[in-house]
């Protein structure tokens, strides 16, 4: 049987209580079911996010691959949807399912991530090219980002509100206005919705692989904030000047992405917007709250 990481037991039991507690109980018991149903044999110490856990495996065909069980919730439903749909292009190649206990056996890449390129505007290259090729057709019955308009209209309003409307009106008036211009009309896209540099991982098939995508359909533009808004650039962010930076870093990843940058900046500007009045509610440190607003405003 498998050992689940202690620091995972107290994520989750923390996050999501008792529930949270007997899922991570019964983990080793259906990890063992997938592996003999999978025929795999573990390689490795199980490793771990905040939503899940991967366990390196070898397929019968010695070839590796993980076998990735994540938390029933919602807005894990669709991963293997994505997986699906881009059948390796550009991803980690999904080998099977098992849809009803959150489960994937899916391709194993590195642990190097993007994170360790440290030319920022190679690093911002390869995220846009990596997304452009990730923007395909959406199967039906995704879930779509325009059904998340009038939320974000309501979270971000109201949690201003509650912290005295800490960011300028004019920001705000431009973010509510992309929401109803730009939202309710956007294209049949899937867009993974969370490629951060840490889900960029270095592989041999491939120089790098998507992984841990949200799946929404939507405007691809939408993903700009995860190259822009990103820990690589902390010193840009803690800069008493970094207008001029974010703006070409913005360039030059619309550039590789093909994407219209007017539409990557507005978007850009309302998940500072979100992301900022998110954490405050969090508890997020307060410099990167104050960055996140200077950036929203940089791009209103």
């Amino acid at each position: 049987m498998i050992e689940v990481p202690e620091q995972f037991v107290r994520i989750k039991s923390a996050n999501e209580g008792e529930r949270g507690r007997a899922w991570v109980s019964a983990l080793p018991g259906l990890v063992d079911v997938l592996l003999e149903r999978w025929s795999c044999t573990p390689t490795g110490p199980v490793m771990h996010g905040r939503v899940g856990i991967v366990v390196p495996v070898r397929r019968p065909d010695r070839t590796p691959a993980v076998v990735k069980v994540s938390f029933p919730h919602p807005g894990n439903v669709h991963d293997p949807d994505a997986y699906a749909t881009w059948a390796g292009n550009g991803a980690a190649r999904l080998f099977a399912r098992d849809d009803d206990n959150f489960a994937m056996l899916l391709e194993r890449a590195s642990q190097r991530t993007l994170a360790t390129v440290t030319d920022h505007e190679q690093a911002l290259t390869i995220q846009g090219r990596l997304s452009r090729r990730l923007a395909v057709p959406a199967p039906p019955g995704l879930p779509r980002l325009s059904g998340q308009i009038d939320r974000w209209e309501h979270e971000i309003i109201t949690t201003a509100a509650a912290f005295g409307n800490p960011v300028p009106r004019e920001v705000l008036d431009a973010t509510v206005a992309t929401l109803r211009e730009l939202g309710p009309d956007q294209p049949d896209i899937l867009v993974h919705a969370d490629l951060h540099d840490a889900n960029i991982l270095a592989s041999d098939r491939e120089p790098w692989l998507a992984i841990d995508p949200k799946t929404w359909v939507g405007d691809p533009a939408h993903d700009a904030l995860n190259a822009i808004r990103s820990p690589r650039f902390t010193e840009v962010f803690r800069s008493s000047n970094m207008r001029p930076t974010v703006l070409r870093y913005l360039d030059i990843y619309c550039d590789a992405a093909e994407l219209d940058t007017e539409r990557a900046r507005r978007w850009t500007q309302v998940g500072a917007v979100r992301e900022a009045m998110w954490g405050r509610r969090h508890g997020e440190p307060g410099w990167l709250i104050h960055a996140t607003d200077q950036l929203a405003q940089i791009l209103t």
